[in-house]
């Protein structure tokens, strides 16, 4: 991997710099109280609430399942996750205390990522990755019926994008409000060819992904169709993976009062300009002879 600095950076003090003893506390299973449990049915998707201020673990039930994860804003779905920006400003694979952004205008965490058990795989010695995968993917986004029918001339109605749309339904959301998501427990990487793969998930029974909400959320899930994606999707050696299939659990955890003292849910971004559409136009021009001439002086 090249050596290149990160372009986003974190300045000591900003949003970007986590925490980490804070939100390492919130992961003691004495201080918390499960309130909810859910399961995902296998080629299924499933919508629920967490609170502000609640633990989501996300687990492998019975064994390797992708899943694809899509979040909003509880009271303003216009605010809703952003994968591409959440890919610049954490990393192409997010894990423990990544932090989960939404959308402009309001740029803010949804939740940060507390507890991993897939932490280490493909980073370090415990878990090396020949092809240099890595989990829990940002680089690509949910499988849909549109290019399934675009490779294969087939309709297919238990994508991830349609078990999505089925899921958020209840509550007054549409196909327009699915949006790229987290694919967790999702191996994949970038090959020679600078192109996308996947590999065959390597969770196991219990493995899990814990995220503390940082503000209220409205949360998807579908269980892929894919399964594990150890069988080929597309190509010459595709055929169904329905044997690969397995459900995803849902909990969510209350907190105890005394863990979250000092936290608070982060406000919007407090950007306050009109996006230079008020006030007098600006002679960009003018503006670089001034630079030119700045730079002559030094």
């Amino acid at each position: 991997m090249a050596k290149v600095p990160a372009a986003y950076q974190a300045t000591r003090g900003s949003i970007l710099d986590v925490d980490r003893d804070f939100y390492a506390r919130l992961t003691n299973p004495a201080g918390r109280e499960r309130v909810e449990a859910l399961t995902v049915p296998i080629r299924d998707g499933l919508a629920w609430k967490v609170p502000a201020g609640h633990v989501l673990r996300l687990s492998t039930l019975e064994g390797p399942q992708v899943g694809d994860f899509n979040l909003w804003s509880l009271h303003n779905p216009r605010e809703r996750f952003w994968a591409s920006r959440t890919r610049q400003l954490q990393r192409a694979h997010v894990s423990t205390f990544d932090r989960l952004w939404s959308t402009l205008p309001y740029l803010r965490p949804m939740a940060t990522i507390i507890d991993d058990t897939l932490a280490g795989y493909g980073v370090d010695g415990s878990g090396v990755d020949e092809e240099g995968g890595r989990i829990h993917d940002l680089l690509g986004t949910r499988c849909d019926p549109y290019v399934n029918r675009l490779l294969t001339g087939e309709d297919f109605d238990h994508h991830c994008h349609s078990n999505l749309v089925r899921a958020v339904a209840p509550f007054g959301l549409t196909e327009f409000d699915v949006h790229d998501v987290l694919n967790v427990f999702q191996c994949t990487g970038l090959n020679d060819d600078d192109q996308y793969f996947m590999k065959a998930c390597p969770a196991k029974e219990g493995d899990y992904l814990e995220l503390f909400a940082e503000i209220d959320l409205l949360c998807a899930l579908s269980c892929c169709p894919g399964g594990d994606l150890s069988v080929d999707l597309w190509g010459p050696n595709a055929r169904d993976p329905l044997e690969t299939c397995h459900p995803i659990g849902v909990e969510v955890f209350r907190l105890d009062a005394s863990l979250l003292q000092g936290w608070q849910p982060p406000e919007p971004s407090p950007y306050a300009g009109g996006h230079g559409l008020r006030g007098p136009a600006i002679d960009w021009a003018a503006e670089k002879r001034e630079l030119a001439a700045q730079h002559a002086r030094r």
